[in-house]
């Protein structure tokens, strides 16, 4: 992607006043930093370029305008109506490469969270190291109203919260404020709006407060202790929305969304519940 699509999605700036801090922002206000093929190239550049960037030991991730992030952008979801499961598979597969990107970097990822946080802007949350969020946030897996799964941040969710709590919210689709994510595990401290900035310093701080070599080895640490092979995780995860995006329940319900209508889910069934069992076999 061209550096001038990189700039329209993010914004990079590093400390000014010497501290080994950079701050990540999305850049679509206007569409409250929904998700297209733009921004999450961009995001998952940023993030690969600052786990190298030996002056860099913590890095901060928030969203500019009324929201952190409201999941999928329209535009996106119109072309993506069309594309093949081939193409849905490759397109899911940019997805999870972000949100491993972010949870895997070496560096603390500390997500300052306003406004929304919806589908992958819940998942980016949960791939965050520590979320601080505003007492005003949202939060939701709503994809199962469209006809789709959480898939490709699923494995995310699950390791932050566990499967018991994860579940409901992924059936459901509900939207929960602030409190349910901090009571939960998805965020860890709330406070007003007013005080966001001023705690996510005080994380940072603290963050500082370590050794740069133990922090990453930490992050580290808890990966090979809990985690099962993230590799074939995804690889299982990218086919399965994929799969559930190509069939004609996925179909219907985007198309429901989009033309603002209920979604008629009496459907035959689509292909995405075999193919789920064919991948975990």
């Amino acid at each position: 992607m061209a550096s001038k699509e990189y700039a329209q999605a993010t914004r990079l700036l590093h400390s000014t006043s010497g501290r080994p801090v950079a701050t990540v922002t999305m850049t679509r206000p206007d569409v409250h930093n929904a998700f297209n093929e733009h921004l999450i190239a961009a995001l998952h550049h940023v993030f690969r370029s600052l786990g190298d960037d030996k002056s860099v030991r913590v890095i901060v991730l928030g969203g500019e305008g009324k929201s952190f992030s409201a999941g999928a952008d329209l535009d996106w979801m119109r072309r993506a109506a069309n594309f093949s499961e081939e193409e849905n598979r490759r397109d899911a597969a940019a997805a999870a490469a972000l949100w491993r990107a972010v949870a895997e970097c070496p560096k603390p990822v500390v997500a300052c969270v306003h406004g929304n946080a919806f589908g992958g802007g819940a998942g980016l949350v949960a791939a965050s190291d520590i979320a601080i969020a505003a007492e005003s946030a949202m939060f939701g897996f709503t994809e199962v109203r469209l006809g789709l799964l959480p898939a490709t941040v699923a494995p995310h969710v699950i390791e932050k919260i566990g499967p018991g709590r994860a579940l409901p919210l992924f059936l459901t689709g509900e939207r929960f404020d602030a409190q349910r994510a901090l009571a939960i595990g998805l965020v860890h401290q709330v406070v007003p709006q007013e005080q966001l900035d001023v705690a996510v310093g005080a994380v940072v701080d603290q963050l500082l407060a370590g050794g740069s070599n133990a922090l990453g080895a930490c992050k580290e640490l808890v990966r090979r202790v809990a985690y099962a092979d993230r590799a074939m995780i995804d690889e299982y995860t990218a086919a399965l929305i994929a799969s559930a995006r190509a069939g004609d329940e996925g179909r219907e319900g985007v198309a429901a969304f989009l033309e603002k209508r209920k979604p008629n889910w009496t459907l035959p069934s689509t292909a995405h519940g075999r193919g789920a069992r064919g991948q975990g076999s």
